[in-house]
């Protein structure tokens, strides 16, 4: 450990003061001497705190609109001197400047003010510059100065000041540099997305909120969750959440905003096992549940709805890792309490993500997320046969589920509930054999139901299968050099099938 060093000047100037008054009565009471500017500086004389105006250390009032207040050689001299050098005590005793030890800065809420919709003109006033100046001076020069750069860390410097009084060691100001520079890097993150305004003219992402998690996809990887999960959910039992678990709680959400009806789905390894539009929570968890009541058991189910008492009678009788629901019933609650370990999630709001990422190589992948949401009028029939309403309803709803499934993908659907799915196959004629297989194994009756494909078929050869088990209707996107025998097999057996020129691979 270093040798701790004194705190005996603070320049203190922040946006939000909450939880500062008493950092800085500590610090008084430490003889700890402040400078400050405009509401900041009345903010600590109002607490009987003396303080000095930064105007009367530099000879210049705040100026422009108080665009300028602290960008002065006294300040940042007095931040930015190094103590062992002979050169900078000469010229801080020739300009007359303090040497400052503490440097306690919140920055314009620039991010806030951009999420409620304001003016341009509200927004670029909000970009902080004196503030992101003495952050960055003052972790520059950590050897000697300790620098708190947000209300974040407010916590952190008083548990320091709590256990060794008005002094910091080396280890202290490195570590609070680092921050201070995560906060100022993810500051000026936010500000060039706004002015990229979604063009991806380069990549810059920051999170601030860190989510330790037990490990990876496997033990022996290391995970780690970048995101402020708490602003989406509110978890009301169970154990510490994985970074598995994450996949599929994300995957379960993406999956259930397509679906204005009530709809229940069951997801396994980011895909879905069942899934039901019915009128109550129960029906539709049964009929999502007989989906596949095999691939069920240590699931993740998600549903729209409320969850009552006499449906969480039903989902309490199986295994599962995760329960996700906008509330549930206080006497639902108690009955899904039972076991302890399971995870109940209040959803608290859909993450409105227009990009995804993906690392690879040495580099990162982004791309539009996919956002596209077919309504009737928006399929193309493309057979002699037109589909019936309740087909149209039926393959609106396959076309929703096959998005959000592994390529290769194939889905079967009747009535508003999955039969089967084939997924993560290398050939589509597998992907539909699968599900095929999987519908027998568990007692559909695939006649009348419809086929969803994630992309084209460049052979007729699904269309054949598929008609033979019962399948009455397809929807695909089209656009095959084939399309027409695909087509021309629909004709010639009496099948409906439209197309919609949006594909949806999923990798």
């Amino acid at each position: 450990m270093s040798i701790p060093k004194k705190i005996k000047k603070a320049l203190v100037s922040v946006f939000h003061k909450d939880g500062l008054d008493e950092i800085l009565a500590k610090l008084h009471q430490e003889g700890v001497e402040f400078y400050s500017t405009g509401g900041t500086h009345s903010f600590i004389e109002s607490l009987g705190i003396p303080c000095c105006l930064v105007e009367d250390l530099t000879g210049y009032p705040s100026i422009l609109g108080g665009r300028v207040k602290t960008l002065h050689p006294k300040v940042f001299g007095g931040i930015l001197n190094r103590r062992d050098n002979k050169e900078d005590r000469e010229q801080l005793r020739q300009y007359a400047i303090p040497e400052i030890d503490l440097v306690i800065v919140d920055l314009y809420p620039f991010s806030e003010t951009v999420a409620t919709a304001a003016e341009e003109q509200a927004i670029i006033e909000k970009i902080d510059i004196g503030g992101i100046s003495l952050i960055r001076a003052a972790a520059k020069n950590f050897d000697d100065v300790l620098v708190v750069a947000s209300k974040q860390q407010y916590p952190a410097f008083s548990r320091m000041l709590s256990g060794q009084g008005a002094c910091s060691t080396l280890e202290d100001r490195r570590w609070f540099a680092k921050e201070a520079f995560a906060v100022s890097s993810g500051y000026d993150t936010a500000i060039f997305n706004y002015f990229d305004n979604g063009a991806g003219t380069h990549f810059r992402q920051a999170s601030d909120p860190v989510k330790s998690l037990r490990y990876g996809e496997n033990p022996h990887q290391k995970g780690v969750f970048y995101g402020d999960f708490d602003a989406c959910f509110e978890q009301l039992q169970g154990k510490e959440i994985s970074y598995n678990n994450l996949l599929d709680i994300h995957s379960a959400v993406e999956l259930i905003a397509e679906f204005d009806e009530l709809t229940f789905a069951i997801l396994k390894h980011n895909n879905a096992c069942g899934i039901a539009s019915r009128s109550t929570v129960k029906e539709a968890w049964e009929a999502a549940l007989a989906g596949d009541p095999v691939s069920a058991f240590g699931g993740i189910l998600i549903c729209n709805a409320k969850i009552d008492p006499v449906a969480a009678a039903e989902i309490n009788k199986i295994f599962f890792e995760v329960v996700i629901a906008p509330a549930y019933d206080r006497e639902a609650l108690a009955v899904l309490e039972e076991k302890k370990n399971r995870i109940i999630l209040v959803q608290k709001q859909h993450p409105e993500n227009r990009l995804s990422f993906r690392s690879l190589l040495n580099g990162v992948l982004m791309q539009d997320k996919d956002a596209s949401l077919l309504k009737k009028e928006d399929l193309k029939t493309v057979t002699g046969k037109a589909p019936t309403e309740r087909e149209i309803e039926d393959l609106l709803f396959a076309d929703k589920l096959v998005k959000h499934t592994k390529s290769n993908a194939i889905v079967l659907v009747k009535n508003k509930q999955l039969c089967a799915g084939g997924m993560g196959q290398t050939s589509r004629v597998d992907a539909l054999k699968q599900a095929i297989e999987k519908a027998n194994a568990f007692h559909f009756d695939l006649e009348g139901a419809v086929m969803a494909s994630d992309a084209f078929f460049p052979f007729p050869d699904c269309v054949e299968i598929a008609c033979k088990a019962g399948i009455t209707a397809v929807i695909q996107p089209g656009g095959s050099i084939k399309d027409n025998l695909s087509v021309k097999y629909c004709n010639e057996n009496n099948r409906a099938m439209v197309t919609t020129g949006i594909r949806h691979f999923k990798h």
